[in-house]
């Protein structure tokens, strides 16, 4: 991954922590990774355990960032997070799964919160 990509995916992501603490959410994690993969961000939004995915893009070229969490993406998410929960013993716990879409336009940045984005894939 270059540096360049890198940037967008640090700068979406703290975009997005942003985006989801005013909308109530509490951060638990960011970045939490296990020998299935990575989780952007793990946030408690009520009693419910969330488990997100942000996708950022500088250009629309080639669409909407999330179309980016297709369904292989999704199966990998959802390993991880059925691993979280085991790990820290949150079984019984409300779960789900969103994505925050982050458009940079120049200076400009505009996210999009899709909240229930996809059930459990296995």
């Amino acid at each position: 991954m270059t540096f360049v990509r890198q940037n967008v995916g640090k700068r979406g992501e703290e975009a997005a922590s942003s985006c989801l603490e005013k909308a109530g959410y509490r951060i638990i994690e960011k970045n939490y990774r296990c020998v299935f993969g990575e989780i952007d961000i793990v946030a408690e939004d009520g009693d419910c355990i969330v488990f997100v995915e942000v996708k950022s893009r500088r250009s629309s070229s080639y669409g909407p960032p999330q179309l980016a969490v297709d369904y292989k993406k999704q199966r990998k998410i959802s390993m991880v997070a059925l691993h979280y929960i085991d790990e820290k013993n949150m079984r019984g716990r409300n779960a789900r799964f969103d994505v925050v879409a982050v458009q940079f336009h120049g200076p400009e940045t505009s996210m999009e919160l899709i909240r229930n984005a996809f059930d459990l894939a296995f």
